[in-house]
Formats: structure tokens, sequence, C-alpha cells
């Protein structure tokens, strides 16, 4: 598991603030792994999921220190998501 991986899950579940996620989501980190949301917490796992949002590391990054909205990295192509919609939405909505 990367750096940036780890580096994730910890800003994640900072950012969760100890509130669980209702559902399953997926962020895979291009050339360096993935990471899981779901009742259980975050955590370095390539799990099924209900939904799965692929970005390059610079983007995913971008995202969580609050510089690049979710929407707009989705509408500008360079956040890719594949399953449910909702959830991505909700997740988008817990990283603003």
């Amino acid at each position: 598991m990367s750096d940036i991986v780890n580096a994730a899950v910890t800003a994640l579940t900072e950012k969760l603030g100890g509130d669980n996620f209702d559902g399953s989501a997926k962020f895979v980190i291009e050339g360096e792994g993935a990471i899981v949301i779901d009742a259980e917490g975050v955590r370095a796992s390539d799990d099924e999921t209900d939904v799965t949002m692929t970005a390059d590391a610079e983007t995913f990054q971008s995202i969580l220190e609050g510089e690049t909205n979710p929407t707009a990295a989705f509408m500008s192509g360079k956040l890719a998501v594949d399953g449910d919609m909702g959830q991505a939405m909700k997740l988008g909505g817990v990283l603003s």
C-alpha cells in the first residue's frame, strides 16, 4: 500500500469525523491503490462497493484539500464515477 493511500485513509477518516457513511464507496487512486468508505469506516481495500470513483493522485489530493469540488472534477473528466450516482453525490457532500 502506498504512502498516498495511507495519507488518504487518515484524511478521509478525519473528514468523516466519526460519522458512519450509509452505503459504500470506493476511491481508486490511479497507480496507487483503492480506499473503501462504508459503515465500518475508511480503509485501504479493493472490496466491491455501490459506487467506484477513479482519479489520479493529484486530483484526489485536490478534492481532499477542498481545492477542487468533486462535482466539478467529475464534470471536467478528472473524476470518473461508476455505479450508484446517488452514493457518489452523498459522499461528495461529505467531502465538500
